[in-house]
């Protein structure tokens, strides 16, 4: 039966049976994302050269736009759900353009506090116009997505988009706190996980479903898939930055413990070392603390051990879409969580 089971699988992928349903997530959004980075500039018409040349920085157009991507097709999938509609509306658009525009204001600010230097591969803003200016055009950019949040008309979206923020504020001072008991660590780094980066996708999955359907139910599905997809996400980027070099990441590598943070690999390894409880208590302060540190996880199965719980978090995901209506979209979006945990950067 197994066999004959998976035989009928594979007759399924065919060709015949279906090209659109295995369309490339990517390909599949392309097409309501076109112009983001110009509608995103739009929103930030700015009179000051300066602070306009900082926004335009970040908004170079060279990004992956991975949660834009997310948010057009969960739009998709979720009206096609509820009427079969295959028009992404325009309202729906623009929670794609703020989540990007609040993404990217966080990134601004988030360098700012870890003093970091590189970001996508270039240097950051706070190196080239200093800390003061960039935590102005972070802050500007932020209040251009209020505005555009505002002109979307429904209180209900505002609210749910406006928790991120909140998240986003509440998690950075969980970064910046640390648990001095071991078994409430491992809760902390994923209640930080969840508000520093699911929140933002979570939520905007969760708007672009109220906006298109009027069920519940597809609000929880949408809100759960985003949730377990942006916990997987930062959990695979807290593993490349033990496994891949700085050239690939865009950013130094190892950045994490140089900041004092304690992410999933490093709690894992610490079950195998306990001797790295002392490092993460003085948050690898003192020298040669970080080389020890990293020794000690890349010894360990602690790399595994939070691929394996991304895993988790993935197939948790694929089971909330799941339960949506078929459609190219939510293929896709089911696609997106394989791509989640296989990328390298």
């Amino acid at each position: 039966r197994f066999h004959h089971a998976s035989a009928s699988h594979l007759c399924s992928c065919s060709k015949t049976v279906s090209d659109e349903k295995y369309q490339d997530p990517f390909q599949l959004g392309r097409k309501d994302l076109k112009n983001l980075y110009e509608d995103i500039k739009k929103e930030l018409l700015i009179s000051a050269a300066e602070l306009k040349e900082m926004c335009d920085y970040y908004f170079d157009g060279k990004g992956k736009a991975f949660r834009p991507m997310i948010v057009v097709l969960m739009a998709r999938a979720c009206n096609i759900h509820h009427n079969n509609s295959r028009e992404v509306q325009a309202s729906q658009r623009s929670v794609a353009v703020i989540a990007e525009m609040i993404h990217t204001a966080s990134l601004v600010h988030d360098d700012v506090i870890d003093d970091a230097n590189s970001r996508r591969g270039k240097m950051t803003v706070n190196q080239i116009w200093g800390e003061r200016k960039a935590v102005l055009a972070g802050d500007f950019i932020l209040s251009a997505a209020s505005v555009a949040l505002a002109r979307i008309g429904n209180t209900t979206i505002v609210s749910v988009l406006t928790q991120v923020i909140e998240d986003l504020v509440r998690g950075e001072f969980l970064q910046l706190g640390s648990k001095e008991n071991e078994n409430e660590r491992f809760a902390h780094y994923l209640e930080k996980t969840f508000k520093k980066t699911a929140s933002l996708i979570a939520n905007s999955c969760k708007a672009v479903s109220i906006l298109g359907c009027p069920d519940p139910k597809v609000h929880e599905i949408a809100y759960q898939y985003g949730k377990n997809v942006g916990i997987a996400f930062q959990l695979i980027d807290d593993v490349l930055d033990f496994t891949s070099c700085a050239d690939h990441l865009g950013k130094p590598a190892a950045a994490d413990l140089k900041l004092g943070l304690a992410t999933g690999p490093v709690l894992f390894a610490c079950q195998q070392f306990p001797e790295m409880n002392a490092l993460i208590m003085r948050r690898f302060s003192k020298p040669g603390d970080v080389e020890r540190a990293r020794r000690y996880v890349l010894q360990s199965d602690g790399v595994q051990q939070t691929t394996y719980l991304a895993q988790r978090y993935c197939h948790a995901a694929t089971r909330e879409i799941s339960k949506l209506r078929p459609s190219p979209e939510r293929e896709a979006l089911i696609q997106l969580t394989e791509m989640v945990l296989m990328r390298d950067k």
